[in-house]
């Protein structure tokens, strides 16, 4: 790897906070170094056209640390390799694109790129590593199922979000003698509803690695009302499921994703618990507020630590990896390694554990 001169830094797939303070962090450290840097604006379609990007200097990230969102903008429907072309019959097309960033990366005279992302993001990155782009990726989402990392920025700042919300919702269900049932954030990973809902002391957790079977739900909040408590707060993950039964989506696709859109699980065992047991039964999704604001303290510290990492592991020349946070340590693993899996919650971790002692139903058995 020849001698780094200038960079470039972008940010894909969802927002989360800590987005910015990652940006300063690297920023600094480079400038520091005598390096140039380039914002690539909007994912990767900044490398797909040059005229998305931004010079970034000490004046450009100062003052962002504490502010949500990204001053570069993002996207989840940028993959260059398989990018949506409007095609002359008004039809949509994904085509490969990639050689393309390979030339603008060039054309820009970048000698490395920061890609800050979670799977989506960071697995397009491999791919450009293996096309000869020298990539470090930094681990980005609010779900924290990026293997290999003990935390992602962002998950803190979502959990807390999620634990606010469900805390003001027990006096409201309190006073109504009501059943709340709330959707949060996770795709296919509880680690939110999970660390969120025991905080909050929700009575019912649903997360993807537990099927749950609604008899038992219901058993659980009916025994609640026959000693007294008259209302429940039950919190699903966006990817929990009943046992023999489909995730609840939205059925659409995008152009350029090709997954469909979780949603819709909240309202599903909301309406389930109204016809069977009768009790007056809310559902609400969290949605977004968990990706937006002010990230917290945690957040923000670890997001600087992750963006000043990214710098020192390209100044030895080092490319085609992912920081990780390795406690005490920051480190870096091959990126390869870490989007060998997706992290999910383990079923015998000390939180689970702890939840069934206190009482929490899973769904799985009272």
């Amino acid at each position: 790897m020849k001698e780094i001169k200038r960079i470039g830094i972008n940010t894909g797939g969802g927002d989360a906070p800590g987005l910015n303070a990652v940006i300063r962090a690297a920023v600094l450290a480079a400038v520091g170094r005598g390096w140039e840097v380039v914002g690539i604006r909007k994912g990767y379609n900044g490398l797909l056209d040059t005229t998305q990007t931004m010079p970034l200097t000490r004046d450009t990230v100062r003052g962002i640390t504490h502010l949500g969102g990204t001053i570069l903008g993002t996207t989840n429907k940028g993959n260059p390799f398989s990018y949506p072309v409007r095609q002359p019959d008004g039809s949509i097309r994904a085509e490969d694109l990639s050689d393309r960033v390979l030339e603008n990366f060039q054309k820009l005279q970048l000698d490395a790129l920061i890609a800050i992302g979670g799977d989506g993001s960071l697995r397009i990155a491999h791919d450009l590593h293996l096309k000869g782009l020298p990539v470090v990726g930094v681990p980005k989402t609010i779900d924290n199922d990026l293997e290999s990392t003990v935390i992602t920025f962002g998950f803190d700042t979502a959990v807390t979000v999620a634990t606010e919300a469900l805390d003001r919702l027990h006096s409201t269900a309190e006073a109504h003698e009501r059943v709340m049932v709330v959707e949060v954030m996770g795709r296919y990973a509880g680690w939110i509803a999970l660390n969120a809902g025991v905080s909050s002391t929700c009575d019912v957790i649903l997360i993807p690695e537990i099927p749950f079977d609604m008899d038992v739900v219901c058993q659980k909040i009916h025994g609640r009302y026959e000693t007294g408590r008259r209302f429940a707060i039950v919190v699903a993950a966006e990817g929990a499921k009943p046992k023999g039964g489909e995730l609840a989506t939205t059925g659409e696709k995008e152009a350029g994703r090709q997954e469909v859109h979780l949603g819709g699980i909240a309202e599903r065992v909301a309406q389930e618990i109204r016809e069977r047991t009768g009790y007056d039964t809310r559902s609400l999704v969290l949605g977004h507020i968990q990706r937006g604001g002010t990230p917290t303290t945690f957040d923000r510290l670890i997001a600087l630590r992750f963006g000043a990492a990214a710098v020192r592991i390209l100044a030895e020349r080092i490319t085609g990896v992912m920081i990780t946070l390795d406690p005490p340590k920051v480190r870096s693993v091959p990126l390869a390694e870490a989007l060998s899996r997706m992290k999910s919650v383990p079923l015998d971790c000390d939180t689970i554990l702890t939840a069934r002692e206190i009482g929490v139903c899973f769904g799985d058995h009272l």
